[in-house]
Parts: structure tokens; C-alpha cells; sequence
């Protein structure tokens, strides 16, 4: 099978923040299951002039590969609705991996769930909301290890860090973190946000496997603190797979995946952290056990092959039928006229990028003004701000 990858190289399109785990992990795992696979670069906004480029250079690029499957991960509006159709209406299925529904939900995956033949969700207590809101494309998945990266573990005495931790600064997170230290436990810290800064993938397994505790936090960037906005993130599997012993904040579903107390660990609130931390550094035997559990269970269950199997299995009972067809370019032109800014767009521009330049500053200025004409595209126009003419897209692209 023919898969074109529609995602970002990078993390948030940023190269300093390094490499975005579903280009290091999603498509090496598509490759080694026999499917040839090709990527499309959707998150940096330097490759293109503006979404009008970004969407034409898509359509050329499909049309050139001839997939049978475009493969998303789509952050924002970068691929338009009218874009989809397109790609659909020549007979090509389209995927999209859909993240942080426990709180983007509302804003992103209800308002255009339906444009897509699959549109994976990676919490299993969204579904019946996706039905509810008359979205059938939804299927459920979840995140998982690179099944060529699985390590077994290394004993509790083989290991170089007491505690580690491998992500972003935000939340809590520092907070915890100090709180431990200041119980003289030495915990290292990697990621955007920490002094020693993002570390790329290979050097991430091998921070995990020589480490007796690997931290996870499962808070999301945003949204309301608590239990319900907590995610089962790509970590929970890496770690385990990696050989690490995972203690990780309990979130919903969590076992579902995971014998708890046997393949990971789990804490809820700062105080159980610490005291978890503790036993399980001075308890080698239980920390070597924990580590082998969870490393079993990901080899088992809980590889991208095994994910995407059963992913591709479900699209093609859905689509066996569908007969390839010429790229529709005027459609697309269509679209791309209504994307013009025009004056009085501009005008609206430069008001919303003064007035929140005053308050935020120059530099966070213009993201504040994008994030402010999302806010109210979204609620207002609901699905629109994902087409050629909608708003966020029209005015702030090199902010989005």
C-alpha cells in the first residue's frame, strides 16, 4: 500500500524543539510493515508562502504519489476541508490521527471529524461522544512504542540516573520536580523548558533505560487540572519499551493498558510521588520486576505495527471499493480565491496585533492576536475556520 505521511518533522514545526515522535516513530513503523510511504511536511510554515501553497503543494504531491492513503496529523487549520474533499473525491482514503481531545475536542475534532474516512482518537471515553455529535468516522487507537527501538531492561545496579524525566517545563511539572529534589532525591530533567534542553530520540531510549525511575506527568498543555484532562501520552509506552521503569500520574483509562502495580506504577498528587519514588529506590527488586512487566507488555501490545494494523485493517474494510480518480483543480482554485486577505482583513489584522502587542509585547503580540480570532472563529463560524476562508488561516499564518 501507498501512505503519504501529512505531518511535521518537527515538534510544533520548531526545529529546536527536535523531532516530533509521529515522524520518528509513525512512519518507520509504516515502512516496516511493507507499505511504501512518503511524508508531506505540514507543520513548518517555511517551506510555503502562505496555506494557499502549503494546500496546492499537497494536492501536487498526491497527485505525483498516486496513495491509496493520506495519513494526517493535523495541529490546526494547515490542511483545509475543501482540500480533503479533493483528496477524497479522487478515491484516496484519508486518516487523520487526532490528539488532545480531552480538551480540543469541541474546537477541532467535532467541527470536522466527519470530513475524514477515519479519524482516530486516542481516548477510549470520547467515542461515544464522537457518536453522539453523528461522527461514524471515528475509530479507537492509542499511542504505543517504536518496535524497532525495544530494549529490555537494565538491573537496578546497571543504571546511571536515580530518577529522570524526559519532556516539556509547563503545569506542575516543575513544581514536582522540586518538591523531589528537595526531598534529596536527584531527578535529571530533559525537554523544552529545562536547562539541559530537548534531547533527540536515541538519546531519549538510553536516558530511560539507564535510569531506575522514569517520571511521566499526564496533565495536558491545556485545559482545566485534574483527572479528566489527564492523557494517555506516547511516554507510557516508550518508557516501558524502552526498559524503564515507569511511574507515571494516573489518568483515565490507564488500565486499560496496563496492570498497575505489576507492568507501571502509578501516583496522584506530589505526596504519593515522593513516597512512590522512595520505595521504589530502595527496593531494587521490586523497581527490576516493575521494569521487566511493563517492557513485556509493550513487546506483546503496544507497538506502532500492532496500532496500525489494526488501523489499516478497519480503512480498508471501509474502502475496498473506491477506484482512483484526476485531482479536481478547480475546486481547488475556488478555494484559494477565498483565502485572499483583503484590506479590510488586513486592517482587522493590524488592529488585533497593536492592541495585543500592548499587553502581551511584541514577540507574543501576534500569536495572542491569532489565538484571540481563533477563539471566536471557532465558536461562532464552527467548522468554516477550517476552510480556505476562514479567518485564523486568512490572517495569521506564520503565527499559526
Amino acid at each position: 500500500m501507498k501512505i503519504l505521511c501529512v505531518l511535521g518533522e518537527h515538534a510544533y514545526g520548531d526545529p529546536a524543539r527536535g523531532e516530533g515522535p509521529e515522524f520518528a516513530n509513525f512512519l518507520p513503523a509504516l515502512r516496516r510493515l511493507g507499505h511504501n510511504v512518503s511524508f508531506f511536511e505540514s507543520l513548518s510554515r517555511k517551506p510555503y508562502g502562505s496555506f494557499a501553497d502549503l494546500n496546492r503543494a499537497l494536492l501536487q504531491q498526491v497527485e505525483e504519489t498516486d496513495p491509496d492513503v493520506v495519513f494526517c496529523v493535523l495541529m490546526h487549520y494547515e490542511v483545509w476541508i475543501e482540500t480533503i474533499r479533493i483528496i477524497r473525491k479522487s478515491g484516496v482514503s484519508v486518516i487523520n490521527w487526532s490528539t488532545d481531545d480531552s480538551w480540543k475536542y469541541p474546537m477541532f475534532s467535532k467541527l470536522i471529524g466527519s470530513e475524514y474516512d477515519l479519524f482516530l482518537t486516542t481516548y477510549p471515553q470520547m467515542v461515544e461522544q464522537y457518536h453522539a455529535d453523528g461522527i461514524q468516522s471515528v475509530c479507537l487507537s492509542q499511542w504505543a512504542a517504536n518496535g524497532d527501538a525495544l530494549f529490555p531492561p537494565l538491573s537496578f545496579a546497571e543504571c546511571r540516573y536515580p530518577v529522570s524525566f524526559i519532556g516539556a517545563a509547563y503545569g506542575s511539572r516543575r513544581a514536582m520536580i522540586e518538591r523531589l529534589r528537595h526531598e534529596g532525591v536527584e531527578v535529571a530533567c530533559f525537554g523544552h523548558g529545562w536547562p539541559e534542553g530537548p534531547v533527540e530520540t536515541t538519546c531519549m531510549a538510553e536516558i530511560i533505560r539507564q535510569s531506575r525511575v522514569s517520571l511521566n506527568f499526564s496533565d495536558g498543555a491545556h485545559g482545566p487540572v485534574g483527572f479528566t484532562n489527564r492523557q494517555i501520552k506516547a511516554r507510557i509506552f516508550e518508557v516501558p519499551g524502552c526498559g524503564g521503569c515507569l511511574l507515571t500520574e494516573r489518568a483515565p483509562n490507564l488500565e486499560r493498558y496496563f496492570h498497575l502495580g505489576q507492568d507501571v506504577l502509578a501516583f496522584d498528587g506530589v505526596d504519593e510521588l515522593i513516597e512512590q519514588v522512595k520505595r521504589l529506590l530502595s527496593h531494587p527488586e521490586r523497581r527490576d520486576a516493575i521494569a521487566r512487566g511493563g517492557f513485556e507488555r509493550v513487546r506483546r501490545d503496544h507497538t506502532y505495527e500492532r496500532r496500525f494494523e489494526e488501523v489499516l485493517h478497519v480503512l480498508a474494510q471501509q474502502t475496498s471499493c473506491r477506484v482512483h480518480l484526476p485531482i479536481h483543480w478547480d475546486a481547488l482554485e475556488v478555494a484559494v480565491r477565498g483565502h485572499r486577505v483583503r484590506p479590510i482583513l488586513q486592517i482587522i489584522r493590524s488592529l488585533l496585533v497593536f492592541v495585543a502587542s500592548l499587553v502581551w509585547g511584541a514577540q507574543r503580540g501576534p500569536r495572542a492576536a491569532r489565538r484571540l480570532t481563533f477563539e471566536l472563529s471557532w465558536r461562532l463560524r464552527g467548522a468554516w475556520t477550517y476552510s480556505a476562508a476562514g479567518w485564523p488561516g486568512r490572517m495569521f499564518y506564520r503565527e499559526s
